[in-house]
C-alpha cells in the first residue's frame, strides 16, 4: 500500500494512553468513571441488543434531500423523548430497539403526512404524560434550551402540540439515561449500550451512534454556543457519513470527526482498534514540539537510538516523505479534536513521526541547512516517551532556587507537603508555581489559602438543570478561602503554557484571583471543567467537558485558555542553548 496513505491513516486519533495525561485526578473534577463501571451502568444486562432489521432506503448509495431531513427530524424527535418523556425516563423502554425497530417504515414513508402519522401513533404509544406542576422555565439561565425547531419544522401542529405538551410536562424525576454528580454536578450517562462485540455495527447502529452523541451535546454540552459551526447544522452534515461508512476504520474517522465538531481538548476517542492500528506501534525517538512556526526537535525519548538519528535538537521538520509539513497538518486538523489551535497542534506533534513501518523519510533544516535522511522508529515500549515536559524524578516537589526564590513543581506536589512549604517559603524573595505540567493533587484551595488576606472570588460554574434538559444556571462563585494567621506577602508569578490543562487551568486561575499574582508563558489548551465519559457503537468511548468553568465576571475559559499576562514563547534558540526562557523570565521579574 502507498505509505503516503498509510501515514495519513495512522494520524487520525488520540491514544488512550497519551490522553490520560490530561485527564482531571482530584474529586472536584471526578468524571465518575470507576462509579460508573462498578455499578455496570454502561451496559444493562437485562437490556439484549437491538433488533437488526432491514432498512431499503439506507441500504442505497445516496439519499435523498428530503430523506436526510426527515432523518434529522427523526434524530432530534428520538433524543427530546429520551431526555423529556417520562416513561422513558422510568427505563420502561430501550429507546435504542425503539429506534431500530422504528427505522424501517419510517424509511419507507414517501409523503409527510404519512411520515408525521407514524411518529405520532409511535409517541402515543410510550403512554400518557402527566400533567407537570413543577416544570417552570427559568428566567436567569445562562443558556436554555433551544425547542425553536418544533414549531420552525415542517411538522404537522398536531404532532407540534404532542411535542410541546411533553416539553411543559417533561420529566422532573431520575432519568434511567442521565443523572448528575453529586460531587461537582456534571452528567453520568448510563444504560448505553456500547454495542462492543461488533467493532463496526450496521448502518441502522451507526446511525443510532449519531444520535445518541449529537442529543448528548444538545442537551448537556456546556459549550454548544461556542463551537464554530451550528450545531443544528452537524446532524445534517452527518447523517450520510455515518450511513455510508465502509468499514470500520472509516467509521472511527467519521466518530472522531464528529467529536471534533464540539472543539474540546477532552474529547479524546478511545478503543478506536482500527485508527490505532493504521498509525502504527513505531516511533521517532525524539519529541517534536510547535515552536515559532514549527515543528522543532526538543528532546529525545532514547538517547541511544537519538544518536543514530540524523536529528538533532533544534533541528525543524519540513517534509514527510516529501510532503510539505504544513500541508500534512491541514490535513490532520480535523482528526485531532482540541479546544484552541495551539493545543491542536501539540497534540499532533506527538503523532507526526510514527508508522507501522520502520523508517520514515524526513527533509528537514539543521540551522540555515537544508537536508534530508531516514528516520529509524522504535516500538514504544523501547522508548521513555512523555507528553509535554520531561519530570526530573531526583528533584523534590519544592525547593529554594538562586536569590532566595521558592519553585513548586504541580506535576509533584502532595497536600500533605503544604504545611512545610508555607513554612519553608515564609520569607522568601517570591514564588514560582509551575503549571505546565498535570497536577499530582488538588490545589486551588488548600494552597490558594497561603496567598489571600480574604475569602476571594477566581472562577463560577455552569451546571445542567436536570429538570430541564439543555438549560445551564450559575452556581455560586468559587472562593478561596484566607489563611488568615500564615498569609504569604511576597510576589508569585504562575508558569503556564499549552500543556496547562483542564485541572492546572483551573489551578491557574485560582492563583490568578491573588493580587500580587502574574501569569507568564504562553496561552494555555482551553479545556477546563471535569469531563463526563460515554460509550459509542462499536465499543468507543470518549469524553466531553461536563460543566463550564468561567471567570467570575463571566468570561469564559474553554478555547480561550488562560491568556498569560506576560506572554513568554519558547524558541528554537533557546531550545539549542537548553534553556527554559519561561521560567528565566519569572527569575528575571523577581529581581525587580
Amino acid at each position: 500500500m502507498n505509505f503516503k496513505i498509510i501515514l495519513f491513516l495512522f494520524l487520525l486519533s488520540f491514544n488512550k494512553s497519551f490522553a490520560s495525561d490530561y485527564f482531571n485526578t482530584h474529586k472536584a473534577f471526578v468524571n465518575d468513571k470507576l462509579w460508573i463501571e462498578k455499578n455496570n451502568l454502561h451496559t444493562p444486562p437485562s437490556l439484549p441488543p437491538p433488533i437488526q432489521k432491514a432498512s431499503p432506503d439506507i441500504a442505497k448509495d445516496t439519499l435523498s434531500i428530503s430523506m436526510i431531513e426527515n432523518l434529522v427530524l427523526l434524530g432530534k424527535i428520538w433524543g427530546f423523548l429520551k431526555y423529556h418523556h417520562p416513561e422513558i425516563a422510568k427505563g420502561k423502554y430501550d429507546w435504542d430497539e425503539k429506534l431500530i425497530s422504528f427505522l424501517p417504515d419510517f424509511l419507507l414513508i414517501k409523503k409527510t403526512q404519512e411520515r408525521d402519522s407514524l411518529m405520532l401513533q409511535w409517541i402515543e404509544k410510550l403512554g400518557k404524560i402527566p400533567h407537570c406542576k413543577r416544570c417552570r422555565l427559568s428566567s436567569n439561565a445562562y443558556q436554555k434550551p433551544d425547542t425553536s425547531w418544533i414549531t420552525k419544522s415542517d411538522l404537522s401542529e398536531e404532532l407540534k402540540n404532542k411535542l410541546t405538551e411533553i416539553f411543559q410536562n417533561r420529566n422532573q424525576n431520575k432519568n434511567y439515561y442521565v443523572h448528575y454528580s453529586s460531587k461537582v454536578g456534571n452528567p453520568i450517562f448510563t444504560n448505553e449500550n456500547a454495542y462492543s462485540s461488533n467493532p463496526f455495527p450496521d448502518k441502522n447502529i451507526r446511525l443510532l451512534c449519531l444520535y445518541r452523541y449529537w442529543n448528548i451535546i444538545e442537551f448537556f454540552y456546556p459549550y454548544k454556543y461556542l463551537t464554530d459551526k451550528k450545531w443544528d447544522s452537524v446532524l445534517k452534515e452527518y447523517i450520510p457519513k455515518f450511513i455510508f461508512a465502509k468499514n470500520e476504520t472509516e467509521y472511527e474517522q467519521t466518530v472522531l470527526q464528529l467529536i471534533g465538531e464540539i472543539q474540546d481538548t477532552h474529547a479524546v476517542l478511545w478503543n478506536a482498534n482500527k485508527i490505532n492500528e493504521w498509525r502504527g506501534e513505531n516511533f521517532a525517538p525524539f519529541q517534536l514540539r510547535y515552536i515559532e512556526n514549527h515543528f522543532v526537535v526538543t528532546d529525545d525519548y532514547h538517547p541511544e537510538f537519538s544518536k543514530l538519528s540524523p536529528l538533532k535538537k533544534g533541528d525543524i521538520i519540513t517534509h514527510i516523505h516529501g510532503k510539505p509539513i504544513h500541508a500534512i497538518l491541514d490535513s490532520l486538523k480535523k482528526y485531532f479534536p482540541a479546544s484552541n489551535p495551539m493545543a491542536q497542534k501539540r497534540d499532533i506533534a506527538l503523532h507526526l513521526l510514527r508508522s507501522s513501518q520502520k523508517n520514515i523519510s524526513i527533509r528537514y533544516l539543521s540551522g540555515q541547512k537544508s537536508a534530508e535522511g531516514m528516520v529509524k522508529l522504535y516500538p514504544r515500549k523501547e522508548l521513555d516517551i512523555y507528553i509535554g515536559h520531561r519530570i526530573n524524578k531526583n528533584e523534590t516537589s519544592f525547593r529554594i532556587l538562586k536569590r532566595n526564590i521558592g519553585y513548586i513543581h504541580i506535576g509533584k506536589i502532595q497536600n500533605k507537603e503544604i504545611p512545610t512549604i508555607k513554612k519553608t517559603f515564609r520569607n522568601t524573595q517570591g514564588i514560582i508555581i509551575d503549571l505546565r505540567h498535570p497536577p499530582s493533587a488538588f490545589v486551588p484551595y488548600s494552597l490558594g489559602a497561603y496567598f489571600v488576606t480574604q475569602p476571594t472570588d477566581f472562577a463560577k460554574l455552569s451546571l445542567g438543570n436536570p429538570q430541564n434538559p439543555g438549560e445551564f444556571n450559575f452556581k455560586m462563585s468559587e472562593k478561596i478561602k484566607s489563611d488568615r494567621n500564615n498569609t504569604y506577602s511576597g510576589k508569585l508569578i504562575i508558569l503556564v503554557d499549552e500543556y496547562t490543562q483542564s485541572q492546572a487551568e483551573y489551578t491557574a486561575m485560582a492563583f490568578r484571583a491573588v493580587k500580587s499574582s502574574l501569569i507568564v508563558g504562553t496561552t494555555t489548551a482551553g479545556t477546563d471543567g471535569n469531563i463526563s465519559t460515554l460509550s459509542l457503537p462499536g465499543g468507543l468511548e470518549t469524553a466531553i467537558s461536563g460543566i463550564g468553568v468561567y471567570y467570575p465576571n463571566g468570561t469564559p475559559t474553554q478555547s480561550v485558555g488562560i491568556i498569560p499576562d506576560i506572554i513568554v514563547s519558547p524558541t528554537i534558540e533557546g531550545i539549542l542553548q537548553g534553556k527554559d526562557e519561561i521560567l528565566e523570565k519569572a527569575l528575571e521579574l523577581l529581581k525587580k
